[in-house]
């Protein structure tokens, strides 16, 4: 048994609990990062890299499954071509969680919401376009009070709450100018703080509070961890939204407004380092014990 972690960071903090977790079980692995993979088509290996340590593995043939930590940085043309690979890996039968769909999902901020909105899963309301006119229209609409985004971004690097109309404009005109997405969201009004719900094959097996000084809630931002125990009301929300996009492991963001609990986001590659520091559960632990039950199916 060998299981393989495609990391940015070997020495991550998420990564290295996944390794002294499969360390634990008597449990071979091997780490590598994206460009580092070799694919093959119409000869074998069909996959191919060199660990870590620099010895040669055979995806296939060498490893039982493979674990996506943060897929990294890249251009559109690398992040499609390692999404290619995931997918090829996917249809050759071998085990990869989170599934590609799920992952490509997620990466997406207008795909993820709008799959959600198909389920009934509530969501802030959200406003898309590449016409900075029309979006100064939805900044007026949304309240004069709204979140931009980057439509693929993470850990709150980018978001940028804005009141005014004038930087409203100019904003939207940078971006359109860089040949991007305008991404506008209402701000939900939530107390400096939300709800991170961690999802491991459709059950919450740990949850925090994250609290912060400022609008941003992200545990990378500076927000601090607290335990908490979710309603039944939220854990079912969090479930419905992992199962909506196909994550088997999933951090379910929760924004609780005056309307009501409304999900902003599902990582697909979730870290766990503030989450850990709150809950007695080991989470490493758990992801593991679920891919080695995976396999045995």
């Amino acid at each position: 048994m060998k299981i393989g972690i495609a990391t940015r960071n070997m020495e991550a903090w998420s990564s290295t609990q996944l390794r002294e977790a499969l360390t634990k079980r008597g449990i071979a692995y091997a780490c590598f990062t994206f460009p580092k993979l070799v694919a093959q088509l119409a000869s074998k290996p069909y996959f191919k890299t060199k660990d870590t340590n620099l010895q040669d593995i055979n995806i296939t043939e060498d490893l039982n499954a493979l674990i996506i930590r943060p897929i990294g940085r890249g251009s559109l043309e690398e992040l499609v071509f390692r999404m290619d690979m995931l997918y090829k890996l996917e249809r050759l039968g071998f085990y990869v969680v989170n599934p590609p769909e799920a992952i490509e999902h997620c990466v997406d901020k207008y795909d993820i919401l709008a799959i959600l909105e198909d389920n009934n899963i509530p969501i802030p309301k959200t406003v898309a376009t590449e016409n900075a006119n029309e979006a100064l229209k939805a900044f007026a609409e949304l309240g004069s009070d709204v979140v931009v985004k980057p439509v693929f971004g993470s850990r709150g690097m980018g978001a940028t709450r804005i009141v005014d109309p004038e930087i409203a404009l100019t904003v939207f005109k940078a971006i359109t100018f860089q040949h991007g997405v305008i991404y506008l969201q209402e701000f939900v009004p939530h107390g400096h703080s939300d709800i991170r719900a961690f999802v491991i094959n459709g059950n919450v097996i740990a949850a925090m509070r994250r609290e912060a000084q400022s609008w941003k809630t992200n545990y990378s931002q500076g927000a601090r961890p607290a335990p908490t125990t979710l309603s039944k009301e939220f854990e079912a929300l969090a479930i419905k939204a992992a199962k909506a996009v196909g994550c088997k492991i999933a951090g379910v963001d929760i924004l609780e407004g005056p309307d009501g609990p409304k999900i902003c986001d599902v990582n697909s590659q979730p870290g766990w380092k503030g989450l850990q520091m709150v809950t007695k559960v080991n989470i490493a632990e758990q992801i593991v014990d679920f891919v080695l039950s995976e396999l045995k199916k």
